[in-house]
């Protein structure tokens, strides 16, 4: 049986077809680009199952394309991993806060990428497991303030407060969604940073706090929805009324 389709993004050619030769041998079905504006015009036609996406591009880098595919209602749903030869935490931390899944620093063990890679596929959730009760419009309805609701569309990645479309990051949005229907539940920020983007990164738990406070101030009146427990993490609560 086919799997599914992964984009993989490189202008070194070596570096291409050494992803692409592991991937199709585990029977995904791979397309090549070696520019961020080929990415981005292949991601919009085609729209893979998950893209690998080199950071050091000519032109247009893998943060540009990734913050333009995320803005995207074509792209958005789009699984992300970075490839990175930097390795420097600040450009890690910008492309997951940008909407990337997952990073490698190269050199990598294909085995490794091929491994991050499935389970990231294996954790996309449906529309039907992440959407708990909507109403005619299709949205899920997750809070009320006495200046409106708040409402989210996961699989078409909008939220609106009052009517009005919120502009959020990829982890901002993951953020919101996974607190969101739990309502009332504690999480540490490990748990977070897990649910948003996997386990097996060295990414500093500090960043929970920052895709928080950015978060926070889009949400206006809706800021005081998620709420800081001191010694643990964070929760949505569960009355968001005026």
């Amino acid at each position: 049986m086919t799997k599914e389709s992964i984009l993989i993004v490189d202008d070194e050619e070596d570096i291409l077809e050494l992803v692409k030769y592991n991937l199709e041998k585990e029977g995904y079905k791979t397309l090549s680009a070696f520019t961020g504006e080929d990415a981005l015009k292949l991601a919009t036609d085609i729209q893979p199952d998950l893209i690998v996406l080199d950071l050091m591009l000519p032109g247009m880098d893998g943060l540009e394309v990734t913050q333009i595919l995320r803005k995207d209602g074509l792209t958005a749903h789009i699984p992300i991993v970075m490839l990175t030869a930097k390795g420097e935490e600040s450009d890690i931390v910008r492309g997951l806060e940008l909407g990337a899944n997952d990073y490698m620093s190269k050199p990598f063990s294909p085995r490794e990428l091929v491994a991050r890679i499935r389970a990231i596929l294996r954790r996309i959730p449906s529309q039907s497991d992440t959407v708990k009760s909507s109403d005619d419009r299709g949205y899920t309805i997750v809070a009320y303030t006495n200046s409106g609701e708040m409402i989210i569309d996961h699989g078409r990645h909008i939220v609106k407060i009052a009517d009005n479309p919120v502009d959020l990051t990829y982890s901002e949005f993951e953020l919101l969604v996974f607190l969101s229907t739990k309502k009332g539940w504690v999480f540490t920020r490990s748990q977070i940073m897990d649910a948003i983007h996997g386990d097996n990164y060295a990414v500093t738990e500090r960043s929970v706090d920052v895709i928080v406070a950015g978060l926070r101030k889009k949400l206006g009146a809706f800021a005081n929805a998620i709420e800081t427990v001191r010694g643990v993490g964070y929760r949505f609560k569960d009355d968001n009324r005026d």
